[in-house]
């Protein structure tokens, strides 16, 4: 989370200035500047009592589970499993029959 951006907007979005956020949480406009622009970092509990007086809140979500990227030996393992399977299925017989063994799609009379 970059918590300079998210003040700012949850700041703008409430239709407050800097100042009018400094004094409602109970600081200067320059500290509200210094953590905008990532100069400060903010506590946990200054950012509630920031994001509280904007009318926002801080909360805790669950994050989806992190992607993991396969290593390059994985990657090598599968490509080379790939490999044996297609080459498998290349050497198996193919019979192709002259007709398909799937029933007609042909509609039935109403009431069967």
């Amino acid at each position: 989370m970059d918590t300079a951006s998210e003040l700012r907007s949850a700041r703008k979005r409430s239709g407050l200035t800097q100042a009018e956020l400094a004094s409602l949480a109970g600081t200067s406009q320059a500290t509200i500047s210094a953590y905008e622009s990532g100069r400060k970092q903010a506590s946990v509990a200054t950012l509630n009592r920031l994001l509280c007086a904007t009318g926002f809140r801080l909360a805790v979500e669950p994050a989806p589970a992190p992607v993991r990227e396969p290593s390059a030996a994985e990657l090598s393992r599968a490509g080379r499993r790939l490999v044996e399977v297609l080459a498998l299925a290349e050497a198996l017989p193919v019979r192709h029959r002259a007709t398909l063994g799937f029933p007609s799609l042909r509609a039935r009379p109403s009431g069967v």
